[in-house]
Order: C-alpha cells, then sequence, then structure tokens
C-alpha cells in the first residue's frame, strides 16, 4: 500500500491496471490487477480523470456544485478545502484530516486518528473556526463524511457555501492534494513511524514547519503564513 500510494504520488493518472504493471516492472510484484484495485479502494485513492462513481457519497447525503471552477480566489478565508488521507504504520491504518486555506495553503486545523468518521471532520473545522474565523466556501471530495447531514448541518449553521467535487475529479481539490504529496514526500516516507504517538508529534512537527518555515515558490517563496495573515 506504501508502493502504491508512491507511486499514485508520482502519477496521479494511473489507474490500477497501470499501478499494477509498474509494481511487476519496479518491484518485482506477483499479486493480480483485482488486489491493486480493492487496495486503491481502501485507501480512497483514483487515477486523476473522470469516471462514473469514483467518489460514493453518503447515502442520507448531498452533492453540491464544485463552486470553484473560474473563481478568482484572492484572499485568506475565501475558500477552505478539507480532505482525508491514509497513513499506513507498523501498528495499523490511521487517517489524517487537514483544513487548508485555499489562497495561502495554510493549514487551519488538522487531525490524525485511527478512524474515518464524520465527527472527526465537524471537529476539525470547529477547531479551525475557533482560531481563525469562518471561509466563504468548504470545499471537499464527495466522501461519505462531507456529504452526510452532519457535515452539511454544520456548514449551513454557519452560513458557509459547500462545494464538492466533479466524481473522479480528484484535481478539483488540488491545494490539499498537492500538501498530502509534500507531507509525505519530505515527512511520512521519510520518517517511517513505528506508532500513532510518534506519527502525531512528527506530523505536528512538520505542519508547523510547513505554515511558517516552508517558502513556497508559488508564493513568491513566502511561507504560508505570511500570506494567511497579512
Amino acid at each position: 500500500m506504501n508502493q502504491i500510494s508512491e507511486i499514485h504520488a508520482d502519477f496521479p493518472y494511473y489507474g490500477y491496471r497501470k499501478i499494477h504493471a509498474h509494481l511487476k516492472q519496479n518491484y518485482e510484484y506477483i499479486g493480480n490487477k483485482k488486489k491493486i484495485q480493492r487496495l486503491m479502494q481502501l485507501m480512497n485513492i483514483k487515477a486523476v480523470y473522470q469516471g462514473p462513481k469514483t467518489s460514493i457519497p453518503s447515502s442520507d447525503g448531498s452533492v453540491f456544485p464544485y463552486l470553484l471552477k473560474g473563481l478568482v480566489i484572492n484572499k485568506a478565508n475565501q475558500v477552505w478545502a478539507v480532505d482525508i488521507t491514509y497513513i499506513k504504520l507498523p501498528v495499523g491504518t490511521v487517517y489524517l484530516f487537514a483544513l487548508i486555506d485555499w489562497h495561502s495553503r495554510f493549514i487551519v486545523s488538522y487531525k490524525l486518528i485511527n478512524t474515518m468518521e464524520a465527527i472527526h471532520a465537524i471537529e476539525v473545522i470547529e477547531d479551525a473556526m475557533l482560531k481563525y474565523g469562518k471561509p466563504e466556501i468548504c470545499n471537499s471530495d464527495q466522501g461519505s463524511q462531507f456529504t452526510g447531514n452532519l457535515w452539511i448541518q454544520k456548514l449551513n449553521e454557519n452560513s458557509i457555501k459547500i462545494s464538492h467535487d466533479g466524481a473522479g475529479r480528484c484535481i478539483d481539490n488540488i491545494r490539499i492534494e498537492r500538501f498530502w504529496r509534500s507531507l509525505k514526500y519530505e515527512d511520512i516516507f521519510i520518517r517511517s513511524y513505528d506508532t500513532m504517538q510518534e506519527a502525531r508529534c512528527g506530523i505536528n512537527k512538520y505542519i508547523k514547519h510547513y505554515n511558517y518555515q516552508r517558502p513556497h515558490q508559488a508564493l513568491g517563496y513566502k511561507v504560508p503564513a505570511d500570506i494567511y495573515f497579512d
């Protein structure tokens, strides 16, 4: 699964067949394509192209239109983006919820946990609003955590416009996708955390570095905090 994650970060347009071929060629993998497909579904990763039912919403939820197409995003708290990523540890699978300010790339809140329940997404956005106010729009994929009643109700209560990616279009939430890539290549794959406590401490340290010390070329080599608090 770690190898699949690395291949997906380098070649996000690869589907399970091409990832299977890459594993055979580079890692001497002997399993079949169906196992790769099953693991990718478990990890909630998919090729970046339009496809049917690649992100399945909650049965009791709603999918809202994607609001960011053509939108000029030029200020902090105009758009936040939220997502969940999988992290494999020797002790089991854990999940990182994170919320990023689109304009500045500043991580406004995050939580590492061992389940994917919707309540964790609520806790992340509540923490962010307590610290930094609230956004005009919050964008997410069509996962059940973000189409279910808990999430929709929380955003409606705070008059936050709801935006969902198009089905199968990871590129619609590119800011958080690029953060996941940076986090995994610059921290998680290097550190190889053994326990959840180690991962939590290390990720806390990395995100502080990312927000306040790591320059971004797209920001004119400023750090996200410089842009967010300007």
